[in-house]
């Protein structure tokens, strides 16, 4: 009689048990992919239900509420810190819709000079940015213990 946990069936492998034989860098890759995608699904459902609302509010009540829904997501996590360039135009994805609902900007208009308008960095910068500060305050002792610990 053979052990199920040995050698299970293929159908019952699932992808995170088949990387975690592979290697762990391949579980972090999908770990971290689904993440993301759960960031950009709930960032997409807020802006839907931003866009009923937009015509019957200011510019700035529609800019702080983009800020308070999307644009936290995607600030608070600085584990996205190198992650794949696929990975992170998802994440630049969702920005840009954000900035086109609050701008007003049609889908084939250049994203670009939006996000200049609306004094904000693109994701893979706001990444970098959020890593230098936290380095920074870690290295000068103004970071909390558990991070200056480790510098």
């Amino acid at each position: 009689m053979t052990s199920q946990t040995s050698n299970p069936p293929l159908a019952a492998c699932s992808v995170v048990y088949r990387s975690v034989r592979v290697s762990n860098t391949t579980q972090i890759f999908l770990t971290l992919s689904a993440h993301v995608a759960a960031v950009c699904r709930s960032g997409y459902y807020q802006l839907r239900q931003l866009w009923l609302l937009v015509r019957s509010m200011s510019s700035d009540a529609v800019k702080t509420l983009v800020q308070a829904f999307i644009s936290c997501r995607l600030d608070y996590n600085s584990m996205f810190y190198g992650i794949t360039d696929g990975l992170m135009s998802r994440l630049q994805s969702s920005q840009n819709a954000a900035a086109r609902l609050v701008s007003e900007a049609r889908r084939y208009d250049h994203i670009t000079p939006v996000l200049q308008k609306l004094h904000w960095l693109p994701v893979r910068r706001r990444v970098d940015f959020k890593m230098a500060t936290l380095v920074y305050l870690s290295l000068f002792s103004m970071a909390p213990p558990y991070l200056a610990a480790d510098c």
